[in-house]
């Protein structure tokens, strides 16, 4: 039993048919094979027990044997529609059983039995209409040739009343068959595109959540620092200064500076309220980007003592989101060079020119490396700066030389 097994599995293998077998089409296929196989079988019995001369053994026995294998073959029918010279070559054998089968009993029966079975098997292996059309005119004429052979033209009237409704009739159930199976796979196609696209949705809708989260992260980060960071820097040079101030024994310039610094905690309090209050809900107010800078200016002056000179043509027209990023990276600058640059005078200039808005914050300081200061650990201001302007759609260029002073300008497009 082993040993047929597995003879079984060669056949099959080398007939390409073991990767058929779980092919839908074929399974479906399988109903008309057990019509022809009940059709032709019926009807070769009808034959047998009509005819007593065929049941002879020399005529019954071969009848019977290429009955069999003609059966047999539609079963194995689909392993023949891998290439056009196997489709050809099976059915040009199958014609030639069937007109071999006929010569046999002589009877009209076994020939209308045995043509559209295999009218229907020929159409079925065909893809193309204007091959339909070939095998139905081919089939037509051999079936008419054998027929005339076989019992001559006394029985061409028959069949000439029979041959029309049973080809339509054999062809009409065929294409709709094929018209299922052209369904289904165009059903099994889109499918399988939309599976495709569902799971390079998720695999887009997974990275934008990536990048949503980096951004916000990011965004928090800028937050944090322009607010606490940079609130808690002024604090402390203000406390800086009103320790210079007592120590020298003025104390009211101390105090001054005390009531400036209360002030500033009180500010960056409200930025940092303002700040949580972004993260849930949009802005609606609409900020004056002079005045904004105006006051970031007072308040370094406040704090250090430095002169801060402003120049500022600036439009009112500058959305909410493009102030706060301005005013931000005015207000960054200005700590940097109370914190750094030991500077004498400072400048802040504002100005439309050529459809840029330019910005530019200058002092006279020692200046540093924009290069490596972009290295240092901990220190994220340069960088918070320019992530505000590229979010503002513009560029930030920082220019110092060691000992030369520095100057940031800032250029976004109007």
């Amino acid at each position: 039993m082993e040993t047929l097994r597995r003879q079984l599995n060669v056949l099959w293998d080398r007939f390409g048919l073991k990767k058929l077998r779980g092919d839908p089409d074929v399974r479906e296929a399988r109903v008309f094979f057990v019509i022809v196989t009940l059709a032709l079988g019926g009807s070769a019995i009808l034959v047998v027990n009509s005819i007593p001369a065929l049941r002879a053994p020399a005529r019954l026995i071969p009848f019977v044997i290429l009955m069999v294998l003609h059966i047999a073959l539609y079963w194995l029918s689909p392993a023949f529609m891998l290439s056009l010279q196997r489709t050809v070559g099976y059915l040009s054998f199958q014609a030639g059983l069937v007109f071999i089968i006929t010569l046999f009993p002589h009877d009209l029966s076994i020939i209308l039995s045995l043509y559209p079975a295999l009218l229907g098997i020929a159409v079925g292996m065909q893809r193309e209409k204007r091959r339909i059309v070939a095998v139905i005119i081919v089939w037509l004429c051999l079936a008419t040739l054998n027929l005339l052979l076989v019992l001559g033209f006394a029985v061409l009237p028959t069949w000439l009343m029979f041959a029309p409704p049973l080809t339509l009739f054999v062809v009409i159930y065929v294409v709709l068959y094929l018209r299922q199976v052209e369904a289904r796979e165009r059903a099994q196609t889109l499918l399988g595109e939309l599976e495709i696209a569902h799971r390079d949705l998720a695999d887009r809708t997974a990275r934008i959540e990536e990048l949503t989260l980096a951004a916000e992260r990011q965004r928090m980060a800028r937050e944090l620092h322009d607010t606490l960071a940079q609130g808690v820097a002024g604090l402390v040079l203000q406390l800086e200064a009103a320790d210079s101030h007592l120590a020298a024994g003025r104390a009211e310039r101390a105090q001054e500076i005390v009531q400036q610094a209360m002030a500033r905690a009180r500010a960056t309090l409200a930025e940092a309220r303002r700040a949580i209050g972004d993260l849930r809900e949009a802005q609606v107010s609409q900020p004056d980007l002079s005045s904004a800078l105006r006051d970031e200016a007072e308040r370094f002056t406040s704090a250090t003592g430095i002169p801060c000179m402003l120049d500022l043509m600036l439009p009112a027209s500058v959305s909410a989101d493009v102030c706060d990023h301005i005013a931000r990276i005015v207000s960054e600058g200005l700590t940097n060079i109370a914190r750094h640059a030991q500077a004498q005078h400072v400048w802040v200039d504002g100005k439309e020119a050529e459809g840029q808005l330019i910005v530019e914050v200058r002092d006279d300081g020692v200046g540093f490396d924009p290069a490596s200061a972009l290295t240092y650990a901990g220190h994220y201001g340069l960088i918070g700066m320019r992530e505000r302007a590229r979010l503002a759609g513009g560029t930030l260029d920082i220019v110092s030389v060691p000992g030369h002073g520095t100057c940031l300008t800032l250029r976004l497009q109007t």
